[in-house]
């Protein structure tokens, strides 16, 4: 933007004075840079600023700093600028770039040679640059065959090198070989039992009770067990407790994949129970869904979300049902 001053009614320090109280008026819009700067040299020789004393130099700062906007630092460079100088200048400041080592021709050599290898590691992306240089004489690879491993991952980066190759990996899901993998079917018929953990908290960084929850999904039966951990000794006798508390046969156990439940021991007990277990699938949260809202609707009702000790794991009678 540029806009232009019209201080030319204030000629002494008793009007600068009577400007910064607020009780004179003076014309003005934002200006450029190099009228700026111009506009502030004017000031300081209308001023006089090399003969003024310490209280009139503030008052003198203090007005171009009002009109100009320019911070306190930029001022006083400004005015340390006249007082040596004589004169305001607008400096252009460049600095020389650092000199680039490897250039855009190097960076699309390797994505080349990336492309052809299939992306390998950094050690081996730079063997095989200093083989084509030095056994091959390839001189497109005169300069990455002294490339540093950690710096060869930075050229990657480059937009020189994803504009020509990108590379996108999807996820590898971890394959455990325990349960299957997918929604349960029940159509109708109890017995299909979903189950999930709930942390009631910690107390003075121990861990607090695990509440086991477990309903059916089609009679809502709901059978609640709490256990000081969840390892294989407190878990598997709650669990038994569990099943043998539904008044139906079990006949599917669901859970998400959480290690506590999809592990070989757990396995080996449906599996002498004859009870099929399934696992929720990835990116399916809803699979499991119906055990997560009894967590808030009933447990955490009833139970609360304080932090209990140890000492309060507790059993819930058998037969005893919540919900």
């Amino acid at each position: 933007m540029v806009t232009q001053m019209n201080d030319s009614d204030i000629q002494t320090l008793e009007q600068v004075r009577c400007f910064l109280q607020g009780t004179e008026s003076v014309e003005f819009q934002v200006q450029g840079k190099d009228e700026r700067y111009a506009w502030t040299e004017y000031t300081l020789r209308r001023f006089h600023y090399r003969t003024l004393g310490k209280a009139e130099r503030g008052l003198v700062r203090r007005f171009i700093g009002r009109i100009s906007g320019l911070s306190r630092a930029q001022l006083t460079r400004l005015v340390r600028q006249y007082i040596k100088t004589g004169r305001v200048r607008r400096i252009q400041r460049t600095t020389r770039p650092f000199r680039t080592r490897y250039t855009k021709a190097d960076v699309r050599a390797l994505a080349e040679l990336d492309e052809r290898h299939g992306t390998l590691s950094g050690p081996a992306t730079k063997k095989l640059c200093e083989r084509a240089f030095e056994l091959f004489g390839d001189q497109r690879y005169q300069r990455l065959a002294k490339i540093s491993v950690a710096h060869l991952y930075n050229l990657r980066k480059r937009t020189a090198y994803t504009r020509r190759r990108r590379h996108f990996a999807k996820t590898r899901p971890t394959q455990v070989a325990i349960g299957q993998r997918r929604k349960p079917q029940p159509n109708g018929q109890p017995g299909f039992i979903r189950v999930d953990t709930v942390h009631q908290g910690d107390l003075d960084r121990i861990k607090g009770v695990y509440h086991i929850n477990t309903v059916d999904e089609i009679t809502q039966f709901q059978f609640v067990l709490s256990v000081e951990k969840i390892s294989e000794r407190y878990l598997l006798p709650i669990l038994e407790e569990l099943l043998e508390s539904f008044p139906f046969i079990v006949q599917s156990f669901h859970a998400d994949n959480g290690s506590e439940f999809i592990n070989h021991t757990v396995a080996k007990l449906l599996n002498k129970l004859l009870i099929e277990l399934t696992k929720s699938r990835p990116r399916h949260s809803n699979d499991n869904a119906l055990a997560e809202t009894k967590n808030g609707a009933v447990i955490r009702k009833h139970l609360g979300g304080c932090d209990l000790d140890l000492m309060y794991a507790f059993t819930l009678p058998r037969g005893s049902r919540t919900g």
